[in-house]
């Protein structure tokens, strides 16, 4: 989600109003609308703990970050989204370090004096105020006004968010004053009618009033949903799956050649809410499991889901997430075989597929030898590129983005493989790098790239262009491709192009040299799920 959009109506929490408790304010303002909360207690306590989980609950549920103010050691005890810091506390740096990479950090900026002396180096939003008159603050610095949150606005390097004083009639001059978002406590939270207050403003705001969901609290009413639709519908495979979900275990009729294989898809690893919706979530959960069969050259027939859910996950949540992995067994023609679920800090899905293999062919890593070439069945980089825009907030290389949302296994490349009597295969999630290697290290060889004939891709080759990378190195470093990496005689691949006119030639086997990769540069470092040591 774009900085612009978190900030737009920010709601602080108030631990003086007289009538509603923090958790109660919480409520009202994420029901009307709201961006964000930062939660702000200079009298907290470890009493004040309990509350404070709910309300992160309660926003996790509803996808609103949580940023609590002041303090970094909280924000982690409680796994907020971010902190917001005062100009007296300890610098932004320390709270990047402390909270993350993905961690949303703000600082308060009045003036522009402060403004020049403030490092924004890590900071994502400031907040600039008080604009009008406010009581809530008593050490408020003084009322700067539109014209000085116009000055600040138009000389700062990041979003603004305004404060102080603010309500529904006060919203849209901060606007039109260069605030991408406005942030109010009291006009909720001491209101005579606090939700009419909350609605008022998040129409000035532009943003959509949300119905509460509450949190899933039946592992078996859970499942009974979840299992509901046309995945567990044994009659369409009549031949694969006798007994489906709903029982202690499933019954599978009898398989040749069985194939299984398994994968996790783990929140803040492999994907990221901010990024996707659930349902993209769930569908490419079964895309990236599958793409192991695919490398495999098995049929999936079959796939089993363990959910850990974090307390704070709604229902509907699970119910999108198993619309999108039903759009994916659809889309692979396979059923669903079964689960389970436990509760965890996480969300996270732990999968299991079972496919049949080819009658005749089981490609393995260690099948390359000296002489054969190095292949990939279409682009590479795409889907690196694309998470780099979603960290960037670039939506312009829609392309790039949906090859990282939504990957495809190659069931269709590794057909033609197959009737090519390609014995040596394996699909690219680590990166073209980090998968070559582990061809090359079972199969007892180096592998010799060729970066100057590496087909590129147009809109990749135009992103690395605006952003000063080098398109070869994003090939070699990227990851979650899922496109399939195959050794085999020149002359084969000869035979192999016209069904894969994607294809190319990315390398040469060659009898081992002492190192596993030659002509890599040594900057690439694979591609890790989650770890910020994956660059390029």
């Amino acid at each position: 989600m774009d900085i612009h959009q978190i900030i737009r109506f920010y709601f602080i929490t108030d631990e003086n109003a007289p009538d509603l408790s923090m958790l109660q304010q919480v409520e009202i303002a994420v029901r009307a609308g709201a961006t964000a909360v930062q939660y702000r207690n200079k009298i907290f306590s470890p009493e004040n703990f309990t509350e404070l989980s709910a309300i992160h609950e309660l926003c996790a549920r509803h996808s609103v970050p949580l940023i609590v103010n002041d303090d970094m050691i909280l924000a982690k005890a409680v796994d907020a989204d971010g902190v917001h810091l005062g100009q007296d506390d300890e610098n932004a740096a320390a709270a990047r370090q402390i909270l993350g990479p993905d961690a949303i950090i703000g600082i308060s900026v009045s003036t522009l004096a402060e403004l020049a002396k403030t490092d924004l180096r890590h900071c994502d939003y400031i907040g600039t105020g008080p604009v009008f008159a406010t009581s809530t603050k008593p050490d408020a610095h003084a009322v700067i006004g539109l014209e000085g949150l116009a000055a600040v606005a138009a000389a700062a390097s990041v979003p603004m968010v305004a404060i102080g004083g603010i309500d529904a009639s006060r919203a849209g001059s901060c606007f039109s004053h260069g605030a991408a978002g406005v942030s109010v406590i009291t006009c909720i939270s001491r209101a005579r009618d606090p939700a009419a207050q909350a609605v008022a403003l998040a129409a000035v705001c532009g943003c959509a009033p949300r119905t509460l969901q509450p949190p899933w609290n039946s592992e078996f009413g859970l499942i009974e949903k979840l299992t509901a639709g046309p995945f567990q519908d044994v009659k369409k495979s009549p031949s694969v799956l006798k007994v489906g979900p709903g029982d202690d275990a499933a019954l599978l009729e009898t398989i040749a050649r069985p194939v299984v294989t398994t994968d996790t898809q783990q929140e803040n690893v492999h994907f990221r809410r901010r990024w996707q919706r659930w349902d993209q979530i769930g569908e490419k959960a079964v895309a990236v499991t599958f793409s192991d069969l695919a490398a495999s050259y098995a049929r999936p027939l079959s796939l089993f889901v363990n959910l850990s859910l974090p307390p704070h996950m709604a229902d509907t949540d699970l119910e999108a997430v198993y619309a999108g992995i039903r759009r994916g067994l659809k889309k692979y023609g396979a059923v669903l075989g079964g689960g389970n679920i436990s509760r965890g800090r996480e969300f996270s899905l732990d999968l299991f597929a079972l496919g049949s293999g080819h009658p005749e062919i089981f490609p393995r890593r260690s099948n390359a030898r000296p002489g054969y070439g190095l292949y990939v069945t279409g682009p590479l980089g795409l889907a690196r590129a694309g998470m780099e825009c979603l960290k960037k907030n670039d939506t312009a290389y829609s392309g790039l983005i949906e090859k990282f949302i939504c990957p495809v296994a190659r069931f269709d490349a590794a057909e033609i493989l197959a009737k090519n009597r390609v014995c040596c295969v394996m699909d690219i999630s680590d990166g073209l790098a980090g998968d070559a290697g582990h061809l090359a290290r079972a199969s007892r060889i180096s592998i010799r790239f060729y970066p100057a004939g590496f087909v590129i891709d147009p809109e990749l080759s135009e992103f690395c262009g605006n952003y000063h990378l080098q398109p070869e190195t994003l090939l070699l470093a990227g990851g979650e491709d899922y496109e399939l990496l195959f050794a085999c005689p020149p002359e084969v691949f000869e035979r192999i192009t016209p069904a894969l006119p994607a294809a190319f030639q990315v390398g040469t086997c060659v009898p081992f040299s002492g190192v596993l990769l030659e002509n890599c540069p040594e900057s690439v470092v694979p591609f890790q799920h989650g770890s910020r040591s994956a660059q390029f």
